[in-house]
């Protein structure tokens, strides 16, 4: 009896979506199949209608603000945000004080938790670098899993080969190693980022070499603070070595890659950026390529020459080993980021820096990063 009332409702509720008339905006990307909300409209607000009939009272968290939603008889609330910025937004329904993910809603993994996305799309031509391009050839992402001895468990990463890795069978890549942040995991960059349709078109026309790009999981997917006792500096930290003795040897007996450290690169997001300077910088022989988007960045900028065991006290041999710094940004963030990387310049050490216009802490500001930092490295 309680599947059959589940399912009248659960018919209900589709034959009412399907049956309303058709309102103003557009069905937002990041819906399931046939779902007509969320919508976004030409101003970039966001309309939401969820139905929930035994609900006493449901809102919209989205954009730090919470929107009460409307009751309709039928149990339909409804609700129209203020306009949202442009690009990738996490967001939850509260349910009678609940967070739960829209159900309308693909889920994606962010926040420390499975949550609900939208994508306030920007102008066709901005959008263009991330944006599926049917003319040009596509690259792979492959799901794989290898055994970690150190955690005596399976761990799951995610390969990118390109377009020409099935056809050039005797040629081998370059190994981008790239990183998501904290409360994230290693589908980030695929879903969230949009990775692959930027590579996809990058190296279509030409800006960035073929490559082959490794998303793994950096043992940081909950918000720091969850785990009772754990300190800043050991959030994360036991990513390092499962990358250097575990996860490259894997990538380089699956694949055909070039295993030189000018032929390998890492870069990262917020805590992911943290990770890589802390990884790269000690183990310089195996990077030559390193990139911070919007990189969780705790030092001074007055002591560079003594920071990360002294890498950067001298100059000259920084920079002929290191081929790429990059550090970017996004305009509204004031992480201090331009500071370091002055002070790096300052310091005599070559350095790429990239200010997002107008972007905060958010995958907008992180998809142009590695737009930005792809035709720089493998050169």
């Amino acid at each position: 009896m309680k599947r059959t009332i589940l399912f009248s409702a659960l018919l209900a509720a589709c034959s009412m979506t399907a049956s309303a008339t058709t309102p103003d905006g557009t069905v937002a990307s990041t819906v399931i199949p046939e779902a007509q909300y969320p919508r976004v409209l030409p101003d970039g607000k966001a309309m939401f209608s969820i139905f929930a009939p035994e609900a006493k009272d449901v809102k919209i968290d989205i954009c730090g603000r919470k929107y009460d939603m409307t009751r309709s008889p039928e149990g339909n609330w409804t609700v129209t945000t203020d306009p949202l910025v442009v690009g990738f937004h996490y967001y939850f329904a509260v349910v009678d004080g609940v967070g739960v993910i829209d159900p309308s809603s693909e889920a994606y993994y962010g926040c420390g938790r499975m949550s609900g996305g939208i994508e306030i799309p920007e102008a066709e031509t901005e959008a263009a670098y991330y944006t599926f391009d049917p003319k040009v050839p596509h690259g792979q992402v492959r799901e794989c899993q290898y055994f970690s001895a150190r955690e005596n468990a399976p761990r799951r990463c995610f390969v990118y080969t390109p377009a020409e890795y099935e056809t050039k069978t005797d040629k081998r890549y370059p190994v981008l190693y790239l990183q998501h942040g904290m409360g994230e995991d290693e589908r980030g960059w695929h879903q969230q980022g949009m990775m692959a349709n930027i590579l996809d078109n990058q190296i279509a026309a030409g800006k960035c070499e073929p490559m082959i790009v490794v998303m793994d999981y950096g043992n940081c997917g909950y918000i720091h603070g969850a785990r009772k006792g754990e300190k800043r500096d050991d959030f994360g930290a036991s990513f390092t070595p499962i990358l250097l003795e575990e996860i490259i040897p894997y990538i380089d007996s699956t694949f055909r890659t070039k295993t030189d450290r000018d032929n390998r690169a890492m870069a990262g997001l917020s805590w992911g950026g943290h990770q890589t300077l802390q990884t790269t910088l000690y183990n310089l022989d195996r990077f030559a390529h390193i990139g911070s988007f919007s990189g969780a960045l705790f030092f001074d900028p007055n002591k560079i020459r003594e920071i990360y065991g002294g890498v950067f006290a001298d100059a000259g041999a920084f920079n002929k080993r290191v081929k790429t710094l990059f550090l970017g940004i996004g305009s509204e963030e004031n992480f201090g980021t331009e500071k370091i990387s002055a002070a790096l310049t300052q310091a005599g050490i070559d350095n790429t820096l990239y200010v997002s216009p107008g972007t905060h802490h958010e995958w907008l500001t992180w998809r142009r990063c590695l737009n930005q930092f792809l035709p720089l490295i493998f050169k």
